[in-house]
Formats: structure tokens, sequence, C-alpha cells
């Protein structure tokens, strides 16, 4: 039934003004002409100010109560059902949708795992905080930007109905989800659709959609990787500044930066223990292998991002393994294990100058007649933005040995290689040369062999660009990423591109290369590399997250090999040594060198009486037989004093102007030497620790062999003793009974000499052949019967000269031959030369006994009287000559020698405490060797347990 317009407008005014009296009481003109109702027009009502309420009574209430009820619920009905039909087409549209959408969780890769923590890692507001100067809060970035970036992309990346809201507006897959006008997405999922005029869509293929979807995957990565470059580098800039802010609010990076560090220098020591002592050493570390020229060392430059090592054209550079540590640092440097010098990487000259120091360092690894060392060349490289990890360049290697290599370095290189790769917790990143046929490769077979299972081989295939241009079928390169192609498994395989060829290309314009490269490439628009296998950004990720992961599986494992290692030290040290402390080969030699230097510093104390008492025993012991034989004798055949005086003048002189005092300084160096040594060797008591000897001998040798004595010291000398032995005036009785006893005891000494000569000649005399039952020699017989012969000679004339005259030579030689001997003329005189040597001494000792009471004639120069004692005079002069010598070098020794012995021995033993082989060699023993493992393993156990520490807080 229908109703007036003018009734319903009436019935609506009565409903909304139920309690509202009317004020008005005048009406509006109606329009009388009728018109249909319909629930979707409304009209506006008339509002009017609120009254005191008041009841009223209204007789058809419960009747228009009812009506209004009536239509309301047919309102209700129509709007429910409109709502669920579009409910169900808007899901079933979503859901097609959703399926035609692609799945980007598997495209995580693209962000890496810090990025994900890092809005909860980093407290931006607190940084904030801390950067709160004006000017340096200009430089950093806008901390509410890039939470709300990572937050944004983190929700890109995550599954679920959020896709479609998130990625609207930041990714080009809106053209997949806009109106159906425009979006081929939409057309791609329907079989059949139809436009505005109605017509039918044509249906589209599978291959069609995969070739839209594939594109729209690649921008949409492109896209990411803008977005992840900006962050970046944002990121970037904002660690460089907080690096170099020194604030105790920032620890985070800080323990990063350490973190590395400690693990290098723990890798430092166990490769000095391995290499001294043969232990195992099954810590990580990331070990660059390949063939030569395969590009190992490139890649290692863009992972570390500087042109660090030397480069060649085709031939080897890399001589020896070279350590890489890579970390955390406001700036871009590198720096040796050995060395204070830091170089600047952003600097040209401060590259060339490194590049040639790692170059000039291999060199001198390499012994003579070698071409590759197995010594290990350790440097830090600091950075911000770079992934932490260790790192060894290995050497290239080859199949053939070429002229000018040694003929074993072909084993050598294999041997090295097999060395560090047989470490069951090492990454072997194996480099492979795409621009050469795989067949070629030798690494390949080499890594398979020690990681036959691939659990922690990463394949890098360099070279990539002329790959793709030169190979005639691509999809070998798709073949080698995927494994297909060797037997060799690995954990991951990736394409790189290192550069264009040119050595002075900088690592900035090589990762645009390589960049622009894979964005264009064939290879990975048609799906045969996957986005996350290319660019060695992504490489280092990988690695760096592989080499963490194997740290954290191993380290504990191998502190404890260690702390079992040092129980059973300590107790072979307790059961050997119980009270000694256990002091290793550089504390060992510290108290070595605080002993010496005290036994230098007891040679000033020696008294001069005792220097001078050694240094005339021992200058008469050397020059005694010259004095004898070349002045004393000659000198004694003359046949009045004056002759006998001349002679001795003469000989003197000559003597001292071209022997004495060289034979002085020489006698007062050794005795030097001989009291240094005495001083050195001297047996300490229970002090006493015979494990320096060794070295003690060693100083002394090595600082007697520098010792100069003072040139001029012989000059002055020569002079001193010439005028010594010119003095001829004997002032007392007390130096001519002095010089009697002198000249007594040199005789007798000689006499005992000649003896024991003449015995030596003759053999045994009656007595020892009766009561010893020895024998005479054919020889001795012979020259027993020519010392009696001889000997008659001489008793037949007593005052007979020191020389044989021919005739007397040919008579004793024929009273021998009377006696059936056969002798020659050398014999003959051989045996008189002794026989008349003890026939002269003998005769001057009894005239010794003659001159004891000769000083009186001696002072009225021997007038009216027989008795000569010149030979007296002389020894006289010879003793004072002697005892003048030697006051003199004894202050040459106190005053300039001992200080100059001193300095050479401090020299020598600075030079011996920077020369690690030479202490090894000097300090030796099993006493020794124990407390240097004990300090070694305490010390790597110690720095594990603080890395292990540092390493769970970090986690």
């Amino acid at each position: 039934m229908k109703f007036p317009t003018q009734r319903l407008y009436s019935l609506s005014r009565t409903v909304h003004h139920l309690n509202t009296p009317r004020i008005n009481p005048h009406r509006p003109h109606w329009n009388s002409t009728a018109r249909p109702y319909s629930t979707f027009k409304r009209f506006p009502l008339r509002t009017a100010k609120p009254l005191p309420w008041k009841a009223e009574y209204y007789p058809h209430r419960n009747f228009i109560l009812a009506r209004l009820a009536t239509r309301l619920l047919k309102i209700r009905y129509l709007v429910l059902g409109s709502a669920v039909g579009g409910g169900y087409t808007a899901k079933k549209t979503y859901d097609q949708w959703k399926e035609m959408m692609p799945d980007l969780t598997a495209y995580k890769w693209i962000i890496p795992d810090f990025i994900w923590d890092l809005d909860e890692r980093i407290n931006f507001e607190k940084i904030r905080e801390i950067f709160s100067d004006a000017e340096l809060a200009k430089l950093l970035p806008d901390f509410e930007k890039v939470g709300e970036s990572l937050n944004h992309l983190k929700s890109l990346l995550s599954p679920g109905e959020n896709l479609y809201n998130e990625v609207k507006g930041v990714s080009d897959l809106l053209l997949l989800l806009d109106s159906a006008e425009n979006s081929t997405a939409m057309k791609a999922s329907d079989t059949q659709g139809f436009d505005n005029n109605g017509k039918q869509y044509k249906k589209v293929s599978d291959k069609d959609k995969a070739e839209q979807l594939q594109e729209e995957l690649l921008r949409t990565q492109l896209k990411y990787q803008r977005i992840l470059e900006r962050l970046e580098k944002e990121n970037k800039e904002l660690r460089k500044q907080a690096l170099q802010k020194d604030d105790k609010g920032i620890h985070l990076r800080k323990m990063k930066k350490s973190l590395i560090d400690l693990y290098s220098e723990v890798l430092d020591i166990l490769s000095d223990y391995d290499s001294n002592y043969n232990t195992q050493d099954h810590l990580p570390r990331v070990v660059v292998v390949g063939d030569q020229s395969a590009g190992k060392t490139s890649v290692l430059e863009m992972i570390a991002q500087a042109r660090i090592f030397p480069r060649g054209s085709g031939e080897m550079m890399t001589r020896s393994p070279v350590k890489v540590t890579l970390s955390e640092g406001p700036h871009h440097m590198a720096m040796f294990k050995d060395s204070s010098r830091e170089f600047d990487l952003t600097k040209d000259e401060d590259l060339a100058a490194l590049r040639n120091e790692i170059e000039i360092r291999m060199r001198n690894s390499v012994k003579e007649g070698q071409t590759v060392s197995a010594e290990t060349i350790s440097l830090n490289v600091k950075g911000p933005g770079l992934q932490r990890m260790v790192l060894v360049d290995l050497p290239g290697v080859i199949s053939t040995v070429t002229s000018g290599m040694a003929s074993d370095t072909k084993d050598i290189i294999f041997s090295i290689s097999r060395a560090y790769m047989q470490n069951p917790n090492a990454i072997i990143l194996c480099i492979q040369d795409g621009s050469v046929d795989a067949e070629r490769s030798i690494v390949t077979d080499l890594v398979s062999q020690m990681d036959p299972q691939g659990r922690r081989t990463i394949f890098v295939l360099t070279k990539v660009d002329l790959a793709e241009k030169n190979l005639a079928s691509p999809s070998r390169i798709q073949q080698i990423v995927e494994g297909r192609l060797f037997p060799m498994k690995a954990l991951g395989y990736f394409a790189v591109v290192t550069g264009r060829g040119n050595t002075n290309e900088g690592i900035d314009s090589i990762k645009d290369y390589e960049g622009d490269f894979f964005q264009n490439s064939k290879l990975l628009k048609t799906g045969m590399l996957k986005a996350h296998q290319v660019t060695t950004k992504n490489l280092s990720l990988a690695v760096s997250d592989c080499f963490w992961k194997m740290v954290r599986e191993s380290v504990e494992q191998q502190a404890d090999a260690f702390k079992a290692t040092r129980f059973n030290l300590e107790t072979e040290w307790k059961n050997n040594y119980p009270r000694l402390r256990e002091l290793d080969r550089n504390e060992l030699y510290e108290k070595a060198k605080n002993e010496i230097l005290d036994e230098v510093i007891s040679l000033s104390q020696v008294t001069p009486k005792h220097w001078e008492e050694i240094l005339q025993r021992k200058l008469w012991e050397r020059v005694s037989t010259h004095v004898i034989e070349n002045i004393y004798l000659p000198a004694a055949q003359s046949v009045n004093s004056g002759t006998f005086n001349t002679t001795v003048d003469i000989k003197l002189k000559q003597w001292t102007d071209k022997q004495l005092p060289h034979k002085a300084v020489e006698v007062a160096w050794e005795t030097l030497e001989d009291e240094f040594a005495r001083f050195m060797s001297e047996h300490k008591g229970k002090d006493h620790d015979d494990i320096f000897d060794k070295l003690k001998h060693a100083v002394k040798d090595e600082s007697i062999k520098r010792h100069r004595w003072n040139e001029q010291a012989e000059d002055s000398l020569r002079v001193i003793q010439h005028n010594a032995l010119e003095d001829r005036s004997i002032s007392d009785k007390q130096q001519w009974d002095a010089a009697i006893y002198f000249l007594e005891e040199t005789l007798q000494t000689r006499l005992r000499d000649t003896e024991s000569v003449i015995h030596d000649m003759v053999g045994p005399n009656w007595q020892e052949r009766w009561f010893s039952w020895k024998s005479r020699s054919p020889d001795q017989h012979v020259r027993n019967e020519t010392k009696s012969e001889l000997e008659r000679l001489l008793k037949i004339n007593e005052e007979h000269t020191a020389y044989l005259a021919n005739d007397e030579v040919t008579t004793v030689r024929k009273n021998l031959e009377a006696k059936s001997v056969d002798v020659d003329t050398i014999l003959i005189k051989d045996t008189w030369h002794q026989v008349y040597r003890k026939h002269f001494l003998k005769k001057s000792l009894n005239h010794c006994n003659l001159c004891r009471r000769g000083f009186h004639y001696y002072q009225r120069h021997f007038v009216d009287s027989e008795l000569e004692c010149n030979n007296v005079i002389l020894f006289w002069r010879i003793q004072r000559m002697l005892a003048i010598t030697a006051n003199t070098l004894r202050q040459q020794l106190i005053n300039t020698e001992v200080r100059r012995l001193e300095k050479n021995v401090k020299e020598v033993l600075e030079d011996f405490a920077e020369d690690n082989a030479k202490k090894v060699q000097l300090l030796t023993g099993r006493r020794v060797q124990l407390a240097e493992d004990l300090k070694r393993v305490r010390e790597i156990q110690e720095k594990l347990e603080v890395f292990i520490e540092a390493l769970h807080q970090e986690k």
C-alpha cells in the first residue's frame, strides 16, 4: 500500500519530535501532489531547540511503531544481503590476486640478517641523545626515517594479507594490484574477462604469465637493492660517527670490533705455537684456494674493499700465505701484526707502499733456491662496513713448473694448501676462473679430496662477464653454479665479476661495473643465475655468516682441548721441577742477562795488584822464549861484556819496535777475556744454573769478537817499554836479588823443559827400563848414542860455542859408525842443540850463584873484578819492563777497556734478545721447552676464554 509523501513527511516529523512540543503553530505550505516513496531518499529534518520534557498522549502510538519496525527490518535485510554477496565477491577477487602474487619470502637474502634486528639492537633515541651537538646532528641520518624504512622493508618480505597494502606505493608491484584497465597481472590471473564495453579479453598463456612475473620480480629486486644501498650508506656514516665518538654509551660496535681482533690474536699465537710444537689448530678461518691467475686475490680485495695485494700479468704473485683479518673501524686502514705503521687505504701512495711491503715480505720469506714459502704474513684491515672474518690467501695451484721456478714448487704449493684445508673447521673458498674451460681446473679435485661432502666449501666462479661473452652455451655456467658440472660439492655457489682486467681500476669502479653487468645480464634475466648467487657483496655476507657459524660451533671444543693440554703440562712440571719457577725462554733470557751484566761489573772490582800480577806473568810466558832464544843465548856467545851489552841493546831495540807492544796488548786482551770468562763460569753454589752456560759462552765469544783494543795504546806503550829497557841502574841490593831470583827461576824452567825434550828423544833411562819394564825404540837408541858422544865432546871443552863445526860433526859420525850406529848430519845437529842448551843452562845457573855477591862489584862497575854479571842486569831490565808494562795495561783495562767490554756485552745481549732463533739455540732443554709450552697454552686458553665470553655476549 502506498502513502502520499505529505503524510509520510508528517509521520517522520511526529517520530522525530515525539517528545518535543510544537513551538511555531503555523505550518508550511505542502505540495498536494503525491510522490512515490523510496528508502534511499532522505529529506532534511527541521531542527528545533529542545524544550523541557512534557508527556502527551497519542492515541495511534502502537500502530505507528509497528509500521516503522516493519520498514526498518526490510532495509536491514537488503543491506545484509548486499554485504554478504559483495564480501564473497571481494574474497574471491582477493584470492585470485593473492595467487598471482610472487612469493617474496624466498628473497629475504636481499637484506642481510642483521637488518632485521637492527632496530632492536640499536637504540636510535639513545644515539640521538649522544650526538646532541647541533653540527654533528646535521651529519646524521634521520633515525625516524631509517626506522620506518627498516620496518617497511621487513613487512614487505613477510608473508600474509598485509603484502598488498605494504607493497603498494613502494614497489613496482603496484602495477599488479591497481585497476583492471591498467593491470596486466590481473589479466593474467583470469583466463577470460570483459572490459567496459563487454568485449572479451584474449586468453593469456602460462609462458607469458611467467615472463611478466619475472620482469616484475627483477624490477622489484632492483628497487629493493636501491633502498638497501641507501640504508647501507646511511648506516655506514652512522657507524663511522659512532666509532669516532668516545662515549661510554656505545658498547655494541666496540665489542664487535674487538671480537674479531681477539680471534685474530688467538690464531696468530696458535700459528706460532703450531709451527714450533706441531700442535693441531682446528680453529676456523676462511682458506682462499684456486688455480693460478683465477682471481683469488681480486676476490679477497673486493671483500676487503681495497687493492692491497701486488699485481702481475700472469706471473705468480702470491708466494706465501697471507692472513687477512677484516674488522670494523672508523677509518679504512691496514697494519701488519709486527709493525706499528698504519697504511691509509683511501690514499694511492699508501696503497702502493702497502703492496710493495707485502711483496718485500713475501720475497724475504722465501728461502734461497725456493719459489714459495710456508711462512705466514699477518695483515689487519679495518674499515666501516667490513664483514668481520679471517681469510688466508694461499699461493695459486699450478699444473706445471715453469722456468725460473724451483723443481719442487708444485709439491710445496699442494702441501701448503692441504695443510690449511685439512683443518676440519676451515671454510674453503674455492675460486674457479669462469673464462677458461672448467676441465682445465686443478683446484676442484684438490678441494674434493679435502672436503668430499662439501660441508665447508663455498664455490666462486670469477670473470663471469668474460664467460658469458665467450661461451657458446651459457647453460654451462648454470651447470657450474648449480654444482652439476663438477663432482665437487659445496655449501653454496656464487658468480662474481672482479673488474675489466685493468690493474689500476679502483674498487668503486669495479663494484659499479659488476652491478651494471648483472643488472643487464641474460644469465640473471633468464633465471640461469639466482639473484642471491651474484655480486661479491652477497658472497662476503655468505662467507661471514658461515665463518661465524663455524666459530661458534668449534671454539669451545678447541678451548677444552687446550685446557686438557695445560693440565698435563702443569702435572709434568710439578713432578720434575717442584722448587723452580716456571720461567719461559724470554724470562730465562732476562735472568741470564742480569747475571752477565753483574759479572761484567765485577771486573771493575778486581784489585790492581791482581791485574798486574796476572798481566806480568802472562806477558813473560808469552815473550820468555824470544828473550832466551833470540836475545840471551846469542848475546851469551860474546867474548866480552862490551859485545854482550851491544848485542843485547840492539836486539832489545828491534824487539821493542816490532813485536813487544803488540804482544803486550794481546796479553792484556786475553787477560781481560780470561777474567771475564772466569767470572761467568764461576760456580755460585746453590744459585748456579747450568742452563745459562751455553748462552754465557756465546755472549763472551761474541763480545770478544766485537771488541777492538785502542790502536793508540801500542804507540804509547812502545815509548814506555823502550824507556824502561834503556835503564840499567839497579838502585839497591833487593832489586839485585830479585833479578837473580827471576833469572834463576827462568833458567830452571828452561832446564826442566830441555831435560824433558832430551828424555823424549833418548827414551827411558836405566831405572825406568829396570823398574818399569820400558825399552827404547831403535830411533831412541840412535839418539842416545849420539847424545853420549856429544856430551863427551862438551866435557873435553866446557867453553864450547853454541855451534858445532863440520869437522866435529864428521868426528862424531865416525865414532858412532865405529859403534855400528848409522846417523846423518841433521840428527847430530838436532841432538847437539838440546845437549848444548842443557849444558849452557846449567852453566848459567852456576854463574847466578856466583853473582849473588856481585852487587858490590856492580856498584863499582866490576872494576878490578873477574866477575861479570851482565845477564843479571839484562833480566833486571826485562823484569822492570814487565812491571811497568803490566801497570800501564792495568790502568788501560780498568779505565777504558772494561767499560768498552761492558758496552759490547750490552749490545750483544740486545741483539740476541731480538733474535728468537738465537735464543732457541742457546736456551735449550726440556725445562725450557716445558715452560714455553705452559706459557703458550695458558695464553691461548685465556684468550680463548675471553673470546668465548665476548662471543656469548654478542650472541
